[in-house]
């Protein structure tokens, strides 16, 4: 049977204009939290076409789309894991549903092929697979050339990559000078393509060498030793942006078991596991957890961009709940809503389409069924998620 082209124009119409008002969307009665602390009772937030265009106490001037009430419930913006080990595989369909479930709407893989990473958000972005907005990173390595590390960044550039994925540098007792060679060259090459340079730096002597080089995203918070004051400050003078990774080395209750045993997410028991050695032999294990904390803490208080993460890649909710258990200890409520929106969103280098419930910013919202502020814990009970105006949640 033959299809005239006027059947496949008014396929193509109709397919258009139901993607357009899928994306237009209107939620009332939400407690609204904005980023500097101001809460809206009863508020309402319009998306249209895809970004938010109203956001207000009451009801909506100019409503579009369908309407969510949100009784009860509390609106911020969409999850970010700017560093989340991803790729394509079997299984990418349930993996991808469950961090939209978790309230996750964007990504920044922490590494990998970056075939797969890409392979991955094509996926998505073509319907093929529900999933949250994927940022892929390539692989890049310090033990080459300095010529060597060039030509590889404009190979990433090439396949359209704008993150580096973690590059690691020597603890101890300091990085060598042959990296440091590399990772200069790899920091003025990126500079010219547009890449962005990402380090694994978790000494203090690492994370000056990175900041020094001119380095200004780093993956891990320092968790082999304390950082002075005055290195935090340099730090944050540089406009250096720092992942927490706050549950790395922590062990934390009822998360990955429910047998009220404080357990390590490799699943090793605290204490028990202690004595097995990291990379420094007198550091173990458990050890890391007060580096963290207090580097966290100092480089906060320095002005230093602190954003969200988990370095995982297992159950998107059991991530969420284990660093946000970790961060609840050095944060306030309304610290981690702004650490998990606009400085996560600042890190990936996207502040101006996420991380704050705003007008011009894209539609990316998690309806809590809870509020935050009151907790971290409500924080882990996403019932609807909004990725660009488009429901791809509601547990409703």
């Amino acid at each position: 049977m033959k299809i005239s082209s006027l059947t496949l124009l008014l396929c193509t119409l109709l397919l258009q204009a139901t993607t357009v008002s899928a994306q237009d969307l209107t939620i009332t009665n939400a407690r609204i939290i904005t980023t500097d602390g101001e809460v809206i009772e009863n508020g309402s937030i319009v998306v249209n076409d895809g970004r938010i265009t109203y956001v207000a106490a009451g009801a909506p001037r100019n409503p579009v789309g369908n309407t969510i009430d949100a009784q009860g419930m509390t609106a911020v913006p969409g999850f970010i894991d700017a560093h989340r080990h991803i790729n394509t595989g079997p299984d990418e369909a349930q993996r991808m549903q469950a961090l939209l479930e978790a309230g996750y709407t964007t990504i920044l893989s922490g590494g990998g092929p970056a075939e797969g990473n890409i392979t991955l958000r094509e996926h998505i972005e073509q319907g093929l697979i529900n999933g949250p907005r994927i940022i892929p990173s390539g692989r890049t390595s310090l033990n080459q050339s300095p010529e060597d590390a060039r030509a590889q960044v404009r190979e990433l550039a090439d396949l359209g990559i704008k993150f580096t994925g973690e590059m690691a540098l020597t603890s101890f007792p300091r990085p060598y000078q042959k990296e440091m060679d590399t990772l200069r060259a790899i920091v003025d090459e990126s500079a010219k393509v547009g890449i962005t340079v990402q380090i694994h730096s978790v000494s203090a002597q690492a994370t000056m060498a990175a900041t020094r080089a001119g380095v200004k995203h780093l993956v891990h918070t320092t968790n082999k030793n304390f950082l002075t004051r005055d290195e935090a400050r340099e730090i944050a003078e540089a406009g250096v942006m720092v992942l927490s990774l706050a549950g790395f080395g922590a062990p934390v209750f009822d998360v990955f078991n429910n047998d009220n045993i404080p357990t390590f997410r490799n699943g090793d028991v605290y204490p028990d596991s202690i004595p097995q050695t990291t990379r420094v032999p007198e550091l173990f294990l458990g050890q890391e957890m007060g580096h963290v904390q207090v580097n966290l803490r100092t480089m906060w208080d320095a002005g230093v961009i602190v954003a969200y993460c988990t370095d995982t890649s297992f159950d998107a909710l059991a991530g969420l709940a284990h660093e946000l258990k970790v961060l609840n200890v050095m944060f306030s409520p309304i610290d981690l809503i702004k650490l998990m929106g606009p400085n996560t969103a600042a890190y990936i280098n996207m502040s101006d389409d996420l991380g704050e419930l705003a007008p011009g910013k894209l539609g990316d919202i998690v309806l809590l069924d809870g509020d935050p502020l009151e907790g971290y814990w409500n924080l882990l009970k996403a019932t609807v998620v909004v990725k660009e105006g488009q429901v791809v949640v509601d547990k409703r």
